[in-house]
């Protein structure tokens, strides 16, 4: 690359900067496919190990560059930078997280103990829909004790979806006025919809334990009144 188109390089705070960053870098794709992906790679998972904002603008940078099968990159990388975040949290995370959210950290910590049984379903819920932020779970998970295979089964597939619709954004990048239009009401009805499949065993679960609880006691009130 010219030093001249090197210097416009710069992260993108706004959709204008990534157009035009999306421009400058299309023609390197095409040239150096291998080193681009190892740049945009090294790049993205450092931005989220380190809870460095604008993923959101690498995620939709996906689409133009590398089509609709960015998506796998993007959710290898937001699951890399994921748990290199998890186990850097779990290093030096603790004061941070309790400094920072401490309401929110011990509503969490009281929703695991509520389902240690069933704890993939529910972090699978957590990671395809935005009922916390990723930063605060990626966070807050090995101080809560999560087990890591886990937090990384939920994180490789709950990001899957959210993945797949920024990507499909950034393919009509040109189209895109605000990151309303990312996440409309639709595709948030759409996210909690899935979220909520994803519960279902568990609430089956709950529902059998319900019953079986019933019929304990009844048999037990039956017993003692024919005595």
């Amino acid at each position: 690359m010219p030093s001249a188109e090197y210097g416009m390089l710069k992260l993108p705070r706004d959709l204008a900067d990534l157009r035009l960053l999306k421009d400058q870098l299309a023609k390197y794709v095409q040239v150096y496919p291998a080193k681009f992906v190892l740049g945009y790679c090294s790049i993205y998972i450092f931005m989220q190990t380190f809870m460095i904002p604008g993923t959101i603008f690498m995620s939709l940078l996906a689409g133009p560059l590398f089509g609709v099968k960015g998506t796998f990159l993007v959710v290898f990388n937001a699951t890399a930078g994921a748990s290199c975040c998890y186990f850097l949290s779990k290093l030096i995370g603790k004061p941070i997280v309790t400094w920072l959210w401490p309401e929110r950290l011990r509503y969490f910590q009281a929703e695991i103990a509520k389902r240690r049984e069933k704890l993939i379903n529910y972090m699978l819920f957590l990671k395809v829909t935005p009922t916390l932020p990723n930063l605060f779970i990626n966070l807050a998970s090995p101080i809560v004790d999560i087990p890591f295979h886990i937090f990384f089964l939920a994180t490789v597939i709950g990001l899957i979806p959210a993945s797949y619709i920024t990507v499909r954004a950034g393919l009509a990048l040109g189209d895109l006025k605000s990151f309303k239009d990312l996440y409309d009401v639709k595709t948030l009805v759409l996210l909690f919809l899935i979220g909520s499949l994803l519960l279902v065993p568990t609430l089956l679960k709950r529902k059998r334990i319900y019953e079986w609880d019933v019929m304990s006691f009844h048999t037990s009130l039956w017993r003692w009144s024919t005595r």
